[in-house]
């Protein structure tokens, strides 16, 4: 239905195509996942925003799902260090190289073979999975990504069960995040290897269950483990990495970068150039007076406030909201 190429910029939505998630059982069926595979705290926190969330719409929370976070963790960390999505294959596309087939999105898609087969390809999860997939070109924080797929609508299709997936109800849910990279799948079956657990804690109980998903964790010495990655992929577990391509990992940034920022209060995203045009001319007239069209890879957003600091841009946002509420952030 939509696309995504890879092109350089801050954000690229990533759309996919409607299909039914329990289709016949295919010809593959994958291994468990390996027994030390665990997600970071951060992973963790993420999914605890989009449970809320989706508490405060009145929605169940969903299992957080063995076999789906390693299936994502792959997945971003193949993104990272491979970049499958180019040559006219998007955010959806895997290189082959650690995870699984080769598959390029859309261009090898058809009825016999889909890339949302992964993670029954990959794993013992029973049913087919949907994907988003958010890029930025900064290392990622929790913030951004969910603001993200909090305002734009697409994403939020997939958190809140609305739209194309009104009706459909999500049994399973995996996280990962790697240095640029961001995703979630989205499963309508529960997960038979049952919930993830976060590494250096033990969950109390590992059986799948839709109706109390949340993991709960049990405070314990910490396991005898070597450092995990950012992508929450231990690193002693065998993952197939290209020679000299794997790097340390990035960190955050910090008050001592020398690097120049600018925040910007992002108002509008997605808006054709004339209706970005004629957007910001009234808030000119109004009580902003520094609107104005930013424009890079194809994105069109309206911004009517941008400062280096970041406190200010902060002040100035919970300002913002008490018109525009979904306003947010934009570091450039």
């Amino acid at each position: 239905m939509k696309y995504c190429l890879r092109i350089l910029g801050l954000l690229v939505p990533v759309m996919v195509m409607q299909f039914s998630l329990h289709g016949q059982t295919p010809e593959f069926q994958g291994k468990p996942v390996p027994a030390n595979f665990c997600i970071n705290a951060s992973v963790m926190e993420l999914y605890n925003m989009i449970t809320e969330y989706r508490q405060q719409h009145d929605l169940p929370p969903v299992q957080l799902s063995k076999s789906l976070c390693y299936v994502a963790a792959l997945h971003v960390r193949d993104l990272a260090l491979h970049h499958p999505d180019q040559g006219g294959c998007n955010f959806h596309s895997w290189s082959g190289k650690g995870g699984g087939k080769p598959f390029c999105y859309p261009r090898d898609e058809n009825k016999k073979n889909s890339v949302w087969d992964k993670p029954r390809e990959l794993t013992t999860y029973p049913a087919k999975a949907l994907e988003i997939v958010y890029w930025e070109n900064t290392t990622l924080v929790n913030d951004s990504i969910f603001m993200v797929w909090k305002t734009e609508e697409y994403f939020n299709s997939f958190l809140l069960n609305t739209g194309k997936w009104q009706g459909k109800t999500w049994n399973a849910i995996g996280i990962a995040v790697s240095a640029n990279y961001a995703c979630a799948w989205f499963g309508e079956a529960p997960d038979p290897e049952g919930n993830a657990w976060v590494c250096g804690s033990i969950p109390e109980n590992h059986a799948p269950d839709s109706a109390k998903s949340a993991v709960i964790i049990k405070k314990s010495k910490p396991l005898k483990t070597k450092p995990v990655a950012h992508d929450s992929v231990p690193v002693n577990h065998a993952v197939p990495v290209t020679p000299g391509t794997a790097g340390p990992a990035q960190k955050p940034a910090t008050k001592n970068d020398t690097v120049a920022r600018t925040w910007y209060i992002i108002v509008k995203t997605n808006l054709s150039p004339d209706a970005a045009g004629k957007l910001v001319n009234s808030l000119k007239a109004a009580d902003y007076p520094g609107a104005k069209v930013l424009r890079q890879d194809d994105k069109i957003r309206v911004s009517v406030f941008e400062s280096p600091s970041k406190p200010e841009a902060t002040a100035k946002l919970r300002e913002v909201k008490k018109t525009y509420k979904d306003a947010w952030l934009l570091k450039k």
